[in-house]
């Protein structure tokens, strides 16, 4: 036990005392609970430039500018009758849509027809299109369902029952709300992972040979640093910037240290392979844009090839993702997320032992 212990202080003596290695395990967590969520603090994309085509110029076209001049999502650039001339502020990229009224409109909206409202987007940009979308199309929705109101007694023809949207987890419908709590395991994930990396490999160019405590003392610090940088995102990040959290929190207590253990299970088996401590830098930089792909975040695993959807579900960081979304946001019962507490104990043990196996006959630091 008393060589556990020194194993354990020796471990975090060691990152303490290498600043490249404190800086990648522990303050770079700390910068990235304010970077991100401070560059997303806004939630919602507003004040997007459009540009409006008025070709008829009648109370409904001007009732419709009125309402799309309310909306906060969207800002008029320019009104014209000329679509020519707002295809060239699109293309300068002074506007990124255009809002089409039609010389016809009111003459369709009096027979019952659609009104031919054309709606002309900028999709270089998701995010932008469906600002855009949803701010124009709630404001033309608006307005000409107030002028259908006149033709009701003269037409068959009835406007839709208006659809309100009702986001269940993400209340605000924010990016930040959405994207910094999916990324948070992986910055664990890959902070860890880059860690142990310089760690380990400085340990084996030092050609010391790690024992059992030792490789014990070494797994508990990392188990140590990432449970307590998980606990400080889930925790005071979430609060601090208001994110959906404490879904089913106890849960989330428990998952946290199984998470971590898979994670520093695999940092300790790939770091055993590394020859040098800058190597696990050249894996992180190639690494992680592909794990947050591959965790079905960015692009739904039902809409990618099954090859690298299958691929996806294999990586412990997607489990760790979706599980923990699941627990801090979604709140759903322990029972739902089992399977994948169960995988990724699986994964800790195999991971754990067959690094053990490899750095107790490797030359390493840690006695």
């Amino acid at each position: 036990m008393k060589a556990f212990v020194q194993a354990y202080l020796q471990t975090l003596q060691d990152i303490v005392s290498n600043s490249a290695i404190f800086t990648t395990l522990i303050l770079s967590v700390v910068f990235y609970s304010f970077f991100y969520p401070t560059a997303y603090k806004a939630e919602q994309a507003t004040h997007l430039p459009v540009v409006i085509v008025d070709e008829e110029q009648s109370i409904i076209s001007q009732q419709i500018v009125t309402e799309v001049s309310k909306s906060p999502k969207v800002q008029i650039m320019a009104v014209t009758a000329n679509f020519a001339e707002a295809e060239m502020l699109v293309k300068q990229q002074k506007a990124d849509a255009i809002l089409l009224l039609p010389f016809n409109l009111s003459q369709s909206l009096a027979r019952g027809e659609i009104g031919g409202v054309g709606l002309y987007l900028n999709a270089t940009n998701f995010l932008k299109t469906k600002q855009i979308g949803s701010g124009l199309a709630s404001s033309i929705e608006h307005a000409i369902q107030q002028q259908l109101q006149r033709f009701t007694e003269f037409s068959h023809f009835s406007p839709h029952l208006p659809i309100h949207q009702i986001p269940l987890f993400n209340v605000y419908s924010g990016y930040g709300s959405y994207i910094f709590p999916a990324i948070s395991p992986l910055i664990i994930h890959q902070t860890l992972f880059i860690g142990l990396g310089m760690l380990i490999a400085g340990y084996r160019v030092q050609k010391q040979v790690m024992s059992f405590s030792g490789f014990s003392g070494c797994y508990m610090a990392a188990l140590s640093i990432g449970c307590f940088g998980c606990y400080y995102l889930f925790g005071f990040s979430f609060w601090l910037y208001d994110y959906p959290r404490g879904g089913n929190f106890w849960a989330m207590l428990i998952a946290v240290p199984i998470f971590i253990s898979a994670v520093v299970g695999l940092s300790l088996l790939l770091a055993s392979y590394l020859d040098v401590p800058e190597r696990a830098g050249h894996i992180m930089v190639f690494s992680s844009i592909p794990l947050l792909l591959l965790s079905g975040v960015a692009w739904p695993h039902a809409a990618m090839p099954e090859v690298l959807a299958s691929f996806g579900q294999i990586l412990p960081s997607t489990q760790g993702i979706q599980l923990f979304i699941q627990l801090n946001q979604m709140g759903v019962p322990t029972s739902d997320v089992l399977t994948k507490l169960g995988y990724l104990i699986l994964i800790a043990l195999i991971t754990t032992v067959w690094a053990y196996r490899r750095l107790s006959s490797l030359p390493t630091k840690n006695a």
